[in-house]
C-alpha cells in the first residue's frame, strides 16, 4: 500500500466537495449563483443569447477567481490588502539618505580640534596679556 504525503505540510489542502476544497467549492457556487443572477436579468433586456452569456461569464469570473487563484502564496483577500497597503497607505516616493557614520566622527574630530586649537590660542593670548601686564606693572 501507497500513501502520498506533500513534501511541505503547509501545501496540504482538505477536499471537501468534489475534489474541490471549502473555500473554491463556495466561491464556485457564489460564481454560478451571480451568472444565474446576470442571466434572468439581461434576457429580456437582450435578445441575443451571445451577450448574455458573455455578460454571464464577466460576472462569474471575478468570484471564481477569489476561490482558485494565489498570487505569491497568497489569497485574494492578503493580496488586496497587501495591495492597498503598498499603493494607498504608503509613499510612493522612496528616498534614499546614506549615513556615513566614519564621515560624522571625523567631522566631530575636526570640530573638536578646531576647539583645542581656539582655546590654545586664547590662553596664549590671555598669557600674553599676563605677561605684559606684569611686565608694565
Amino acid at each position: 500500500m501507497e500513501v502520498k504525503i506533500n513534501k511541505e505540510i503547509r501545501q496540504y489542502k482538505e477536499n471537501i466537495f468534489f475534489g474541490l476544497t471549502m473555500r473554491q467549492f463556495v466561491c464556485s457556487a457564489l460564481a454560478c449563483i451571480v451568472a444565474v443572477g446576470i442571466y434572468f436579468i439581461t434576457k429580456p433586456i437582450f435578445n441575443n443569447t451571445g451577450t448574455v452569456s458573455w455578460l454571464c461569464m464577466a460576472g462569474a469570473v471575478p468570484f471564481a477567481l477569489l476561490g482558485f487563484v494565489r498570487y505569491n502564496g497568497m489569497t485574494a483577500e492578503k493580496f488586496f490588502i497587501a495591495w492597498v497597503k503598498s499603493e494607498i497607505l504608503t509613499p510612493k516616493r522612496l528616498v534614499f539618505k546614506p549615513n556615513n557614520l566614519y564621515l560624522d566622527m571625523y567631522r566631530q574630530c575636526e570640530k573638536g580640534k578646531k576647539k583645542a586649537k581656539k582655546s590654545k590660542t586664547k590662553q596664549k593670548e590671555k598669557n600674553s596679556r599676563k605677561k605684559t601686564t606684569i611686565d608694565n606693572s
